[in-house]
């Protein structure tokens, strides 16, 4: 039969090959759908939202041509040039580099030498640290990353400040981790609400962050309200991500205390960097400490933060490699210059913007930023902080970031790391500013 039906095709008599081995074929071709390019965008991409972009680029960024810009909106601090890292910190880079050691893969978590360099750094005798207590990043930012994505689960939530850093939602949101937000209180330096901070708090809420020094409010916690902080995690059995990148960057007359040293019951992640104390933002080496000196992590948490560390293969190993005499060889007096310059501006920006109607600048006692509130029924050309930064700009070529950008309306960023010059050109172009816009019938008491 079939060699027949092979006959037939030969013979060119298709109406008799339904039944034979190229009907098959046949059939399955005229049955089988054309490819069509079918590329859609992830699921995370989507939920990946960065809340200063969303705002700045709703923005109209046409300044006044006739005034030159003054950007007191980015927190980089070397991007205007007068504040360099030291000499000491540039020489072990070099130095890494020349030797040659460091140009192949490292661990995921860190050269184990480099590792112990930060432990020792920062070890206290009520919190010991070793190399295996420390984890490499590339930045703070990863580091924070990695601390949400190890202690959170989809569908659980984070407590996360407001004013608070912008970075913290678009993790968390990325991961389908939930974000509540806890207040901070600007009569009281920033000081945090204990009782609504607790009030948030659930069966699904997976650490609490806690940014001291905070971005953007520049303000540094005494240690009794660190304390109180401590209670309320420790009596929900909550564990802390410690936002400690601006660590040891106060003001003279403050003191700074990491968070980890002050209590033995909450297991603490603490994540720093290089980036702001040594200047270097962009040389992206940050760490996470893990405190945990009753085991309540365990060996989970730990082994969960090698395996996510694996996914980049570590931070850049040059900088690993210059770690070393980038801690222990950098001079005080470099540290202690950089704050001075930070205060110096801070005292020219709230002294002169105090006294400025319809504006309340909140004193800050570190990191590098100053919050500054609005008395927006003052003001009422501008329905909020976004349309008033918004005019600023068009205005007076000044940039400073809307508060809506760390989820607290009505107040505005400034970043002090700008030359002294700037600082008071931009303070005076802000008054006249304010005096042009200023309705005093509509006051709220605020100036």
């Amino acid at each position: 039969m079939a060699n027949n039906t092979n006959m037939a095709y030969m013979n060119g008599n298709e109406n008799h090959l339904s039944n034979g081995i190229y009907g098959y074929h046949t059939t399955e071709k005229i049955m089988k759908k054309k490819a069509k390019w079918n590329i859609r965008v992830s699921e995370m991409s989507k939920k990946t939202y960065n809340p200063i972009r969303a705002i700045v680029d709703s923005m109209n960024m046409d300044p006044n041509p006739k005034k030159p810009m003054i950007a007191l909106s980015i927190g980089d601090p070397t991007v205007f040039g007068n504040l360099p890292t030291h000499d000491a910190v540039l020489k072990a880079m070099k130095d890494a580099m020349d030797s040659g050691k460091f140009n192949g893969y490292a661990p995921s978590i860190g050269y184990q030498s480099s590792r112990e360099v930060v432990a020792k750094f920062y070890s206290q005798p009520d919190a010991l640290l070793e190399a295996k207590d420390v984890i490499l990043c590339s930045g703070c930012s990863q580091a924070i990353e990695l601390s949400i994505a190890v202690l959170a689960n989809p569908g659980q939530n984070i407590l996360i400040p407001r004013p608070g850093f912008s970075l913290y939602k678009t993790l968390a949101l990325s991961l389908d981790i939930q974000i509540k937000l806890y207040d901070l209180l600007p009569e009281k330096g920033w000081e945090i609400d204990l009782k609504q901070l607790e009030s948030v708090i659930d069966d699904k809420t997976a650490c609490i962050i806690v940014n001291n020094p905070s971005n953007p409010c520049g303000s540094v916690f005494s240690k009794e309200h660190l304390q109180k902080i401590l209670a309320v995690a420790a009596r929900n059995c909550v564990p802390i991500l410690a936002d400690e990148i601006y660590g040891d960057m106060v003001f003279q007359g403050n003191k700074f205390y990491s968070m980890a040293p002050l209590s033995s019951s909450v297991p603490i992640l603490s994540c720093g960097g290089l980036a702001k104390r040594w200047l270097v933002p962009g040389w992206r080496l940050g760490w996470i400490l893990i405190h945990d000196r009753n085991n309540i992590f365990g060996n989970e948490i730990r082994e969960g933060l090698v395996r996510l560390s694996q996914r980049i293969l570590g931070p850049c190993t040059i900088v690993q490699g210059a770690l070393e005499s980038i801690m222990n060889s950098t001079p005080k007096k470099f540290f202690s210059s950089t704050l001075s310059f930070m205060k110096a501006n801070a005292d020219i920006c709230y002294e002169a913007l105090s006294t400025v109607p319809g504006l309340r600048p909140v004193r800050p006692s570190g990191a590098m930023y100053l919050m500054v509130g609005i008395d927006i029924e003052s003001f009422p050309e501008f329905e909020d902080d976004v349309e008033f930064t918004m005019r600023l700009i068009s205005e007076q070529s000044v940039f400073c970031l809307p508060a809506k950008c760390f989820e607290y309306p009505n107040f505005f960023r400034v970043v002090l790391s700008v030359p002294k010059e700037m600082m008071t050109e931009a303070c005076n172009r802000i008054r006249e500013f304010c005096e042009q816009h200023y309705h005093h019938s509509y006051s709220n008491g605020f100036a």
